[in-house]
């Protein structure tokens, strides 16, 4: 199991050296298919580990070498799978495996196509040593890695200025939460004088809860949490991140890089619960996320940025889940978020594949009859997100919401409230996408098409994991069994021993209400929106409240008026008065000083012997006279 836990790392990596390194000799239809193949092997290694983890019940530990060791420090270069990391590596070589196949059609015509795929299966080594590591500075290295390669990804098609600004804005805004991150691991390694995740675990849960330094840890792990999860005020990176092509926004929104951020939470668990101040301000950061994202996605208009708020609102009820102390119900949702939402991204790219490029869903409509099996599988998505049973978004839903009804009343309003602005923002998409007459410049520029079978397979199964998924764990009301939290149960052992206990324990009435309202909300949105939608003759200009959601609370204009304009304005004044004036009139002066100097000492060389002998002589003189009175 030891060798199989390193080929995890070496078939990705070896598969961005093979197509990266020959890119301009390979043909551009074997790329796609040798980093898919790649993938392949990984997801068929990781069911073996899954296996195995699950039935055993021990974790793989694998020691590579000693990486860092000097003095008391011993940093070992190691690898560890436990129940937790065998779900993440499912997770990841599974979806990524579907985006790979998908776009071996999507990205066909690219010339970029090898450099594409390099750079994917770059991302997906990155992202395995981040769930794969032992410690906390191997677990930075992947999530440095990953912020590198979607840094790469998303600036992919780097001739167009917009999608270099995008990966700049992506790669900025993550590495001030990845301070933090390594703010935290500097406190670590001071207070436990180790980086090993087991270990610090082990010595944390000896300590007193509401210890300072443990808050001071927390607080930083979760700042870097925030950065790469894009939660406020560290969001506004992930929708730009929609320059990308539409297999690296699935990738990115999907299963991989936003969800890391949860993992990290999830994994440092035992440092969480006894810090009851981070969970609250994981909470509160949470449920303000999801409440925000949400809003915004009503009222966005290009089909990927809907998207890209969903996703920013749907890991703002993760991390509400964290905050609530639910850990194996974030892990839970983010599961069958991996599914549904690769595939929505997936169906639409395939509705912009159709559409030759199009984006604004203004200019959509009546496509349900162009492209059904498309419409099909977006349908599945939409169902599956919005939380209606017995797809794999109720589930998991469903779960977050007893936590939040468990903490309280109120908490458990505001998570269902915050659960049904999914349903107005996807079935507002899929009725003016589908339903709305066609328009007419769809009509007059648009030789609509359904995607290849490569593109409609992927979709397909991940349709299929949309619907099955969350079977895995039925709610308490009709099943004792809890599968998947038993699955998780002995990663979350300690965790669950140190937290408070409930104080609301939730009765039968409670839970059928729970099971049910959100149910009665849903099927009056849906209609709501159906009639809202689809007969809606023109998009109308938004006004008040409607125009402050559609500019998404003028966030980017607040950072570039406080922070962007003020950095610029200090540079240009530092550029002009202590770069330009002192520091390079300083060299200035010094180049012209010498020059200055050598135009008078070169007048000496007059080529005159007579002239040469007699400063001879009075050298020799001078010498003389200093020797004798020194």
């Amino acid at each position: 199991m030891e060798l199989i836990s390193i080929l995890l790392l070496v078939f990705p990596f070896l598969g961005f050296l093979t197509i990266g390194l020959f890119q301009k000799q390979m043909n551009r239809n074997i790329s796609g298919i040798l980093a898919s193949a790649f993938i392949f092997i990984n997801l068929i290694l990781s069911g073996i580990l899954f296996w195995y983890v699950s039935s055993s019940n021990l974790t793989v530990e694998t020691q590579l070498f000693d990486w860092i060791k000097f003095a008391d420090i011993s940093i070992p270069f190691a690898l560890t799978v436990d129940r937790l990391a065998a779900l993440m590596l499912l997770i990841i070589n599974g979806v990524g495996l579907l985006i790979h196949i998908y776009s071996i059609g999507y990205m066909k015509a690219d010339t970029g196509v090898n450099r594409f795929f390099s750079y994917m299966n770059l991302f997906v080594f990155f992202m395995l040593i981040l769930v794969l590591s032992s410690n906390y500075l191997m677990l930075f290295i992947g999530w440095e890695g990953v912020g590198l390669s979607s840094y790469l990804l998303i600036g992919f098609w780097y001739k167009d200025h917009a999608n270099n600004d995008a990966a700049k804005k992506a790669f900025i805004m993550n590495r001030i939460g990845d301070l933090g991150f390594l703010i935290g691991i500097f406190i670590l390694f001071v207070t436990f004088k180790t980086l090993s995740i087991s270990e610090i675990a082990t010595k944390a849960s000896l300590m007193p809860s509401g210890n300072l330094t443990l808050m001071a840890i927390t607080i930083s792990l979760f700042i870097g949490a925030m950065g790469k999860s894009a939660q406020i005020p560290l969001f506004t990176w992930l929708p730009d991140a929609m320059a990308g092509p539409t297999p690296v926004s699935a990738l990115i929104h999907a299963a991989t890089m936003v969800t890391a951020g949860i993992y990290l939470v999830a994994r440092s668990s035992v440092l969480f619960v006894l810090s009851p101040v981070t969970m609250n301000i994981i909470l509160v950061i949470g449920a303000v996320t999801a409440l925000i994202g949400g809003l915004i996605a009503i009222y966005q208009n290009d089909i990927k940025k809907i998207l890209a708020y969903s996703t920013v609102s749907q890991l703002g009820f993760m991390f509400m889940a964290l905050g609530l102390g639910s850990f194996s119900g974030a892990m839970f949702h983010l599961t069958t978020h991996a599914f549904f939402k690769a595939l929505l991204f997936l169906a639409a790219g395939s509705v912009i594949h159709a559409l030759s490029d199009e984006q604004d869903i203004r200019k959509m409509g009546g496509l349900r009859k162009k492209i059904p099996f498309t419409f099909a599988l977006f349908i599945i998505g939409t169902i599956a997100i919005s939380g209606i049973p017995p797809f794999a978004g109720f589930f998991s839903k469903e779960v977050i919401l007893t936590a939040a009804y468990e903490h309280g009343m109120g908490m458990g309003i505001l998570a269902t409230f915050i659960s049904l602005l999914t349903t107005i923002y996807m079935f507002r998409l899929i009725f003016v996408v589908f339903f709305k007459a066609e328009s007419k410049e769809i009509r007059a520029n648009h030789p609509i098409h359904e995607s290849p079978k490569v593109m409609l397979y992927p979709m397909a199964v991940l349709a299929v994991l949309s619907i099955i998924a969350g079977f895995v764990q039925l709610p308490k009301l009709f099943s004792e069994t809890q599968g998947f939290d038993n699955y998780l149960s002995p990663v979350f052992e300690k965790a669950s021993k140190l937290a408070p206990v409930s104080e609301h324990v939730l009765d039968v009435q409670t839970e059928w209400m729970i099971f049910s309202i959100p149910l009665l909300f849903i099927a009056l949105l849906v209609f709501l929106s159906y009639k809202r939608f689809v007969n809606e003759k023109e998009f109308i200009a938004p006004t008040g409240i409607q125009k402050v959601l559609s500019n998404k609370f003028y966030v980017d204009e607040i950072y570039d008026f406080l922070i962007v304009k003020p950095l610029g304005f200090i540079s240009v004044f530092f550029r002009g008065i202590l770069d330009q004036t002192i520091i390079n009139g300083f060299v200035n002066a010094v180049g012209s000083s010498t020059l200055f100097a050598g135009k008078k000492l070169r007048l000496l060389q007059t080529g005159n012997v007579g002239f040469y002998l007699i400063l001879m002589v009075f050298s020799i003189i001078a010498i003389l006279f200093f020797n004798i009175i020194l």
